[in-house]
Order: C-alpha cells, then structure tokens, then sequence
C-alpha cells in the first residue's frame, strides 16, 4: 500500500469524480472522517477525507489488499456486517420472545 497527503478535498473530489466508486465509509456529518473506496483502471484507491487531521490518498496493489481494507474501516466505523454468531443476549427480564422470534415489552403489575 501506498500512502500520500491530499491538501484539499477539491483534489479528492477530483479523482473521486473520475473513479468507479466502490463504497463509502463513514460521515462528515457525524464523524471526523469519510474513506471512499474507488478504482481508476486497474489502480485501487482509498480517498480519506477529515475535517480532524490530513487527507490521505491510498492505493493498494490488488483486490484483495482493497477488499480488506474495506471491511476493516467498517468494523472502525461500526458499519460492519452483523454476525449471527455472536448475537449478544438482552439479558433484559422485562423482554418475551414471541413465536415469531420477536421481542415485547411485558408491562408491570402496576400498569407502568
């Protein structure tokens, strides 16, 4: 992986206009920080926008280097794909699932 510095985001902007974007990660609106995955030809590359520290370029040298990264910023972001398999209880009493796999609200004996 290759890294640079990016002064401005109209730069960014720039290659990201003439890119095939991939995905997106992240907000500027309610983050400090947006990567746009996108691939020029056969260059694969990582447009880093931030309002916190330098705007970075990356390019990768293959596919799969691209695909990793991808995932890894989610799971930083906290856009990673949901796992099944560790499906965290409630562990709340007040829950019931119902036959459907659903869960309600059981109310109180007082009425609350």
């Amino acid at each position: 992986m290759e890294e640079i510095e990016i002064s401005s985001w109209v730069t960014l902007d720039a290659i990201k206009k003439k890119a095939d974007v991939a995905e997106s990660v992240g907000n500027l609106q309610t983050g400090h920080s947006m990567s746009v995955f996108c691939s020029i030809e056969d260059d694969y590359l990582e447009l880093i926008y931030s309002d916190a520290t330098a705007n970075t370029l990356r390019r990768f040298e293959d596919k799969d280097e691209f695909e990793k990264a991808i995932e890894e910023r989610k799971e930083e972001d906290g856009e990673a794909v949901y796992d099944e398999e560790h499906e965290i209880d409630p562990g709340d009493d007040d829950l019931d699932e119902d036959e459907d796999g659903d869960f309600e609200l059981e109310e109180d004996s007082d009425g609350y």
